[in-house]
């Protein structure tokens, strides 16, 4: 078998032992955050996403060695393995041309060429095989008896044999599978009658277009409808150069065997060859089209998880509505329900001076520092009424409703919250999201929070893992509070996981608020090896060491304390203290544990102890005239929030129900391959209104060529 750590690093383009040093540390156990942030000496200083390329190369070339395993067992039970054929299966990389090895060998149905080896016809396909000057005819006459009933059943049945020949032979295999690969063109048409139920896919009822160019976000619309009987969608190879290279590689002369070989190989390629090289290019071109997706989404959700929270402040959140009111709750610095109500300002009821008189008196009454508003039914009626009402004594932000409804209707709420009805949990959610968008938002599954592209039609067990595995980066990259973190938040902390979760959190209740990191030791289930995993991303705020509150590892503890040591101070002292910092030099702590990498990272985090790497939130200003699609008009330019992003371009909300789209061609004056060179979700952008179709609600927008202020 080959050499895993030797096939990534030449893949990757790594150093063998970087390969090798992650690949035991995963092996071991340690998590992907762990690795990137507390192991750089070993690893060369590899970022999460190399790691994780490490990883997945790892997982597929093990169940490659796993595949040829199976393989060899069957043919050495057949007798038929011999020592050329267990060199190239051991050798190839490619899980296709390992397919194609064993197809010879490969236990079958009963085909057309079984059917003519059983009649006898074996020895007759090998004589024409040889395409010697023979009449085949003549040679086939012997072959006439009870079994075959005439010469051209014959000849039919050593054609049978030859086709099948051909299509397990590895070369040809290969050859059809690059033309293919090279030339194929992808077309899609509607199915009659099907015309009016498929509009939505009107774009994919005639096309043709290289396979190779397809987006992937077409050619998921196109499978999508596909599997609704909408489209009929095939891929078609420039079968004339595939013929050739097959005539190439098998016909040996230009007597009338060999015309016998030339239409067994027609008859391969169209009934064998095409069909099956069709079937796995169909497969491999729709898995291409799943991971670009699922990366979009895990960018999508990255950007997302990682919002500018407003922090720990005293928030008012509102679920706006109109006939049923608008549901407003009162929450603390840490998101917990102090108050909740309903507001009818807006109609049919229309009590909007009572409204306004009970916001006031909310605000007054529980300290509230900001107010967040959903953005769904009634949210921007809802924002220009507390705009009108409260004069900008406090900030008012527009917060997404993605998934609320799904959150508040979960078993996470009702555990939260069993006495409170869907709507104050929703209310609730809204809040907290404004507060700190992570530890809410990782209580949602990822597919609910709308920021995914063609989600329900990609491998699910692939896109679970990477979003479970964006949230896990997500989480740690920001650190956790110990002492007020969820147990969902706490699930995702590097080396926990549920029960852990649970454990801190029972042990958090029975004795008080953790004192040190250290003392998770105490926690049930909580092993050496999970704290090591686990500490260096867990703070504690006032805590009596103040490296419990920094992203330090307590494995380095002891070098800070050298450091302090040497310069005469406390830790404490030398933490808030920039001059003593500067004073350091590193080499002198340099062992064979710890390297200037982990040094430095250090260094930085005393810089600044228990840094949010996330970015201050600023609010964005929509226009006060515009409360509707109708109230639009081409040519106007507005401030926007981007929502979603996809291959083709980018969702902007502009302040109405409907978000409009900002198309790839329209994103900046120059060539853009991609809206995430451009855009990042929840950006504030300028946008100018080029179309409005009040129909199907949908409004197209522009980045290019908008006047500057």
């Amino acid at each position: 078998m080959i050499s895993i750590s030797n096939y990534i690093a030449h893949e990757l383009q790594l150093q063998e032992a970087q390969v090798k040093n992650t690949l035991a540390l995963l092996n071991e156990g340690a998590t992907i955050p762990f690795i990137s942030r507390y192991r750089k000496e070993l690893t060369g200083s590899l970022d999460e996403v190399q790691i994780a390329a490490i990883q997945e190369l790892s997982d597929k070339l093990n169940e490659l060695n796993k595949r040829k395993t199976t393989i060899l067992a069957s043919i050495e039970e057949q007798g038929k393995l011999t020592d050329a054929l267990r060199h190239q299966i051991d050798q190839t990389l490619s899980l296709n041309e390992l397919e194609d090895l064993y197809l010879p060998y490969k236990p079958k149905r009963r085909t057309r060429a079984t059917i003519a080896r059983e009649k006898g016809l074996e020895p007759l396909a090998n004589l024409l095989w040889l395409q010697n000057n023979i009449n085949p005819e003549q040679a086939a006459a012997p072959f006439i008896g009870e079994e075959v009933s005439s010469l051209e059943e014959a000849l039919q049945g050593a054609r049978d044999i030859m086709a099948e020949w051909i299509n397990e032979n590895e070369q040809a295999r290969d050859k059809v599978r690059t033309a293919f690969s090279r030339t194929a063109t992808i077309t899609s048409r509607v199915v009659k009658g099907k015309e009016e139920a498929g509009t939505n896919y009107s774009h994919y009822f005639d096309v043709e277009e290289s396979l190779k160019r397809c987006s992937s976000h077409r050619l998921l619309a196109m499978r999508r409808a596909e599997k609704e009987g909408i489209l009929r969608v095939s891929l078609q190879p420039d079968e004339e150069l595939c013929t050739e290279h097959l005539d190439r590689l098998f016909v040996k002369g230009k007597n009338a065997a060999s015309h016998q070989v030339e239409l067994a190989i027609d008859d391969s390629f169209k009934r064998l060859l095409k069909p099956s090289i069709e079937n796995e290019l169909a497969a491999e071109s729709k898995k291409q089209a799943d991971r670009e997706a699922i990366r979009v989404f895990a960018e999508n959700l990255r950007q997302l998880l990682l919002a500018p929270p407003l922090g720990h402040k005293r928030v008012l959140a509102i679920d706006p509505g109109f006939r049923t009111g608008c549901k407003v709750v009162c929450l603390d610095e840490q998101g917990n329900l102090l108050h909740h109500s309903t507001i009818y300002p807006h109609p049919p009821i229309n009590k909007a001076a009572e409204a306004a008189a009970a916001i006031q008196q909310l605000i007054a009454t529980y300290g509230s520092e900001a107010i967040a508003i959903g953005n769904g039914t009634a949210g921007r009626e809802t924002e220009l009424f507390i705009q009108n009402n409260l004069n900008d004594t406090i900030p008012v932000v527009m917060v997404s409703e993605n998934g609320a409804s799904v959150y508040s209707a979960s078993a996470i709420a009702r555990e939260e919250f069993p006495e409170q009805d869907v709507t104050v949990r929703g209310a609730i959610s809204i809040g907290r999201r404004l507060i700190d968008p992570l530890s809410e938002l990782v209580k949602i599954d990822p597919k609910s929070i709308g920021v995914g592209q063609y989600q329900h039609d990609v491998d699910q067990p692939e896109l679970k893992k990477a979003l479970d595995q964006t949230v896990i980066s997500c989480v740690n990259s920001v650190g956790v509070q110990l002492n007020s973190a969820s147990r969902y938040l706490l699930t995702y902390v590097s080396g926990l996981g549920p029960q852990l979760a649970q454990n801190i959190v029972d042990y958090r209740t029975n004795n008080g608020a953790f004192g040190s990191r250290k003392e998770l030791l105490k926690v049930a289930k909580m092993g050496a090896k999970t704290f090591e995993q686990a500490a260096g991303f867990l703070r504690i705020t006032n805590a009596e060491n103040p490296l419990d509150n920094t992203a330090v590892h307590p494995e380095n503890y002891g070098v800070v304390m050298q450091m302090a040591k040497e310069l005469g101070c406390s830790v404490r002292e030398l933490i808030e203290n920039k001059e003593l910092q500067k004073q350091i030099n590193l080499d002198r702590y340099v062992n064979e544990a710890v390297g200037l990498p982990t040094l430095h990272d250090i260094m930085s985090e005393m810089a600044q102890p228990g840094r949010d790497p996330r970015k201050e939130l600023s609010v964005v200003s929509f226009d006060s005239t515009i409360q509707s699609i109708n109230d639009l008009k081409i040519g106007m330019v507005l401030n926007g929030i981007v929502t979603n992003i996809t291959n083709f371009g980018a969702f902007v909300d502009i302040g109405i129900h409907e978000n409009g789209l900002v198309h790839l061609s329209n994103m900046a004056n120059q060539f853009v391959r991609s809206p995430s060179e451009v855009v990042a979700m929840h950006q504030q952008v300028t946008v100018k209104v080029i179309d409005i179709d009040l129909e199907r609600k949908r409004i197209q927008l522009s980045m290019k060529e908008i006047p500057s202020h």
